[in-house]
């Protein structure tokens, strides 16, 4: 526990992980620039061994499958360019960064550039640094807004180590990853890119070393010349979007032929290597080709040849979702455009120096493709350290970007996420609720505790009278510790005297928050160590708790738009009638019923559960009054109510189970349900549904939803087949594994009581391309099934294949005559079915059977 407390948040934690990012991120980079050179020295050297045109391509294709194929089969996000992919993680967009990605991507990008492929290792270098930082923060467990940081630097510092430039890594993230200018984030970014630039450069990891005195290069600046940057300017934006376009396009056409990933880069490796080996020597090797533009004197017909052939052959194998990025070829190519502008400037003028356009057109040309024009300026005045290229570097950079923008507007790196159905918005979503929200916003201010001094057998009296899990410990009001249910299980057989005090056998220092930790830190540390509550401490002292429970119900009253409400808000629901039975205390389940059609079947149900489980039921039966008046004040008719529950009290009577009866007077039935499950601490709800809903926002139906959504105990929803005569003898369960699958099965023996010689058939939904379906989970529940002696029912298994779950499910009860379908769905996937399709709702409205849907309870 101190070990986890030490791990929270801290500025000289982040510092740590900084520095340890860059170095790490820089080893990755010099990795990456040795191995593809090794691999393209020897891909050079066997043009001389065999025929050009047989070697080449030959390279081209085996490389290029065998990058392919393990991309494919080890890291699908791999794949292209990276910083997509980067993107969408920082935009908290779930995208898979580790270790696995990191070191699938370094292999393959040694193989795709080695292999001849005209694509730039700067991206690749990006992605591996920030997979590096996301694995490392998995080892360091401490909230969303760091590891985010934290995979920030490590993008940053994987830019910095690639092309010897810090300063330009760090913008980049700036302007176009993370767009975020805070203290921390920017102080570990500047750390880490700082780190990743000086190791990269002391282990000669340079991407562009440019020798400025070897260049002979003057770098006067004439005023005459600004027509010419302007121009160059222009054509870097109108051929930088044609570029842009031109990808979109490749992409698409790949796409098209409907081939596998190592198929589309063994193509592209085969066209590569056939055209280049028609090309000058030179053109092999894309460092050399890089270097020999901007020093070399370009014959302008060559230059022409070389900027389309880099143009065309970058759109060929980026297209094919080649690991490698874009950054290199758009130098080269602003560096051609700007060599051709440059020798038609001083065949005019007499004046300037092509090297000088050349330096200016890579800037200019990245800026149009990427669209980050202050990283374009520092990349290119970090490689060269000349103020005097600033000016007309500043030109054609921000003349190309606004070129760019108006040709082909927004991101490239958000349309190529578009291709793949992500997008990026700036509204608020849920993610942003639970980063606004805070602790103190939705904790629980009243918090049931134990004293340090209480001994264990008031500690379990305490537990036997509440329906709460766990309760914190408290010594003269400052929390010490947390005791729950599981610790008094464990001590139960160490046979410790029943005088035993409290503080002997709690966790001490438990996982704490303070009322200013967003809903996004409190969730992430909730889900890393597998806990339902965390106490609020402000200091030592103990101010409120929340659960998982409390930060459901902040997400689901954001999506339905409960603080936007006007008028009256709904007060507390009141009970007007209620009759009790015996209690016997062994769990409670709770019947709404509204429907006097459905009631009977509904408490048949109950019932059969109730016996299985020894539980009592609640009853309860709900009045609706205007919110204009107090529930405890209207004056309401119960004799119609009466009569539903006399019904239930008859039933309940011949069946000899417990039964408790409420009417309530409510503003709202969802409100009313669950104050009746904390005030009778209700083990299970039973409750019918339509089916359907047409209500925006909703997914089952006002009441229903909230049920679902914030209910602490287990829940089960049923519509009705046919109300007036339903038939409980065939059932389906479609199995994924799930934990709410699972209790559908503990609920069958009791159900399937229902009917006469039930028949129950458990499946499993796979797609066309499973040759051979896992029916693991399947097998696991029928041994299950088995184990109940009392079940008479026939078990059977049935994989069926389709292309959705919902989809196979109504086939196959179309076709079987089922009677009816168990679902098991959690509040999480309720919560984003919503906006993705909700399966429950389709198979309900699609089939004639009885549904039923089951929640496990949240705390479990």
């Amino acid at each position: 526990m101190h070990f986890r407390r030490w791990l929270q948040p801290r500025k000289g934690l982040a510092i740590a992980e900084a520095c340890i990012i860059g170095v790490v991120a820089a080893l990755s980079a010099v990795f990456l620039k040795v191995g593809s050179g090794s691999l393209g020295a020897l891909r050079v050297q066997s043009s001389h061994l065999l025929p050009t045109w047989v070697a080449l391509p030959l390279v081209g294709v085996s490389f290029g499958f065998l990058a392919g194929w393990l991309v494919q089969r080890f890291a699908p996000e791999a794949a292209g360019s990276g910083i997509p992919q980067v993107k969408a993680t920082l935009a908290n967009i779930p995208t898979k960064l580790s270790w696995r990605v990191a070191l699938v991507k370094l292999v393959t990008a040694i193989m795709v550039l080695g292999s001849g492929m005209t694509l730039g290792r700067q991206g690749p270098t990006v992605q591996v640094g920030a997979a590096l930082a996301g694995g490392m923060s998995r080892l360091v467990p401490t909230s969303p807004d760091h590891r985010r940081q934290m995979i920030a630097a490590g993008a940053g510092a994987g830019l910095a180590a690639a092309f010897n430039a810090p300063i330009a890594g760090v913008l980049f993230i700036i302007e176009e990853l993370l767009q975020d200018l805070s203290g921390m984030t920017l102080g570990t970014a500047i750390i880490a890119a700082f780190i990743g630039g000086v190791v990269s450069r002391l282990l000669g990891g340079g991407s562009f070393n440019l020798n400025i005195e070897l260049m002979s290069y003057s770098s006067g600046f004439y005023f005459t010349e600004i027509p010419f940057f302007l121009l160059l300017g222009v054509l870097a934006g109108l051929l930088g979007a044609l570029f842009n376009q031109g990808l979109i396009f490749s992409i698409k056409f790949y796409r098209r032929l409907h081939i596998s990933l190592p198929l589309r880069m063994a193509l592209a490796g085969l066209i590569s290597g056939i055209v280049v080996s028609f090309l000058p020597a030179y053109f092999r090797d894309n460092t050399g080709l890089r270097g020999y533009i901007i020093t070399g004197d370009l014959n302008p017909t060559i230059a022409v040849i070389a900027f389309i052939s880099q143009f065309i052959l970058t759109l060929v194998a980026f297209g094919s979702g080649a690991p490698g990025g874009l950054f290199a070829p758009s130098l080269i190519l602003g560096s051609v455009l700007g060599h051709l502008v440059g020798v038609f400037s001083h065949q005019i003028l007499d004046q300037g120096s092509p090297i000088t356009y050349a330096l200016a057109g890579m800037g200019g040309f990245f800026s149009a493709v990427s669209k980050v024009p202050i990283t374009a300026i520092v990349i290119v005045f970090e490689m060269t350290t000349d103020f005097n290229l600033v000016l007309p570097l500043m030109i054609v950079v921000v003349t190309a970007y606004l070129v760019a923008d108006k040709v082909f507007p927004g991101s490239l790196y958000e349309k190529l996420l578009q291709l793949n159905g992500i997008t990026l918005t700036k509204e608020v979503s849920v993610e942003g609720v639970l980063n606004k929200l805070t602790a103190k916003d939705v904790m629980q201010q009243r918090v049931e505790t134990l004293d340090a001094d209480m001994s264990l057998e008031e500690a379990t009296q305490a537990f036997s009278s509440s329906h709460h899990r766990g309760f914190p410990v408290v010594e003269e009001s400052k929390l010490v510790g947390i005791v729950t249910q599981s610790d008094l299980t464990k001590i139960q057989n160490r046979h410790l005297q029943k005088d035993t005090f409290l503080r002997e056998i709690m966790t001490a220092n438990p996982m704490t928050v303070t009322p200013l930790h967003s809903l996004s830190n409190v969730l992430y540390l909730l889900d890393r160590y597998q806990l339902s509550r965390l106490p609020v401490i402000d200091g030592r002292k103990l101010i409120g708790i929340i659960t998982r429970a409390d930060i459901i119900r902040a997400e689901a009253d954001h999506l339905n738009g409960k603080n936007a409400i006007p008028g009256p808000q709904p007060e507390p629901s009141y009970v007007v009638y209620q009759t009790r039975s015996p209690s016997i205390g062994r769990g409670r389940l709770l019947v709404p019923v509204a429907n006097p059609e459905t009631a009977e079947i509904l408490l048949q149900m109950a019932a059969a559960i109730a016996r299985d489980r020894h539980y009592e039921i609640e009853c309860v039966q709900i009045i609706l009054v205007s919110r204009h008046s107090s529930p405890s004040e209207t004056s309401v008719r119960t004799a119609k109510s009466r009569r539903l529950l006399r019904q239930a009290e008859v039933l309940a009577k011949k069946w000899h189970i417990p039964l408790h009866t409420q009417i309530r007077v409510a503003h709202d039935s969802a409100q009313a349900i669950l104050e009746t499950i904390n005030e009778q601490h209700i083990d299970l709800i039973l409750m019918g549904w339509k089916g359907n809903t047409s209500t925006p926002g909703r997914i089952f139906g006002n009441v229903v939803d909230t049920i679902i959504r914030q209910a602490t105990c287990d829940v089960v929803l049923v519509k009705l087949g046919s109300p007036s005569k339903p038939q409980f003898n065939r059932w389906l369960v479609p199995m994924a594994g799930g934990p709410n699958a699972r209790l559908a099965i503990k609920l069958l023996p009791a159900l399937v009581t229902l009917g006469d010689n039930p028949q129950i058939c458990l499946t499993r939904v796979f797609k066309p391309l499973e040759f051979k379906p896992d029916m693991t989970v399947i097998e696991q529940a029928i041994r299950q099934l088995m184990r109940r002696r009392q079940l008479s029912s026939t078990v059977v298994a049935t994989p069926v294949q389709a292309d959705s779950v919902a989809e196979g499910v109504i086939n196959l009860v179309e076709n079987e005559k089922f009677d009816v379908v168990v679902l098991g769905a959690s509040r999480e996937g309720l919560l984003q079915q919503a906006i993705q399709g909700n399966i429950p709702e389709a198979i309900a409205s699609s089939v004639d059977s009885t549904v039923i849907l089951v929640r496990g309870a949240i705390d479990s």
